[in-house]
């Protein structure tokens, strides 16, 4: 999770234009716009989400990690393999 206000500040930012991303896509469907055009605009709504998913991702994995190989604070231990395996299933049922 972004934590400082400029990380976080980006990724509002990032879900906003989602979001008008799926509002222009519910907007093109009701006027009945060809499927040419709808599957360009869910394509660039699968890539802003999938950015946005990398972006928290990798917060997360600076986070969780590095600050763990750092020796962060004592009472934030971590299982590297669980931490891992958790995350591969939430990336595993994104990629679906």
């Amino acid at each position: 999770m972004p934590h400082s206000p400029e990380e976080k500040k980006r990724v509002v930012t990032r879900l906003r234009r989602i979001q008008g991303q799926a509002l222009a896509l519910e907007r093109a469907v009701n006027e009945g716009t060809e499927c040419g055009a709808l599957l360009q605009q869910l394509a660039a709504l699968r890539g802003a989400a999938t950015g946005l998913m990398a972006e928290v991702l990798e917060s997360h994995l600076r986070e969780t990690f590095l600050q763990s190989a750092q020796g962060g604070p004592p009472d934030a231990k971590i299982d590297p393999a669980a931490e891992v395996d958790q995350l591969m299933r939430i990336v595993r049922s994104y990629l679906k």
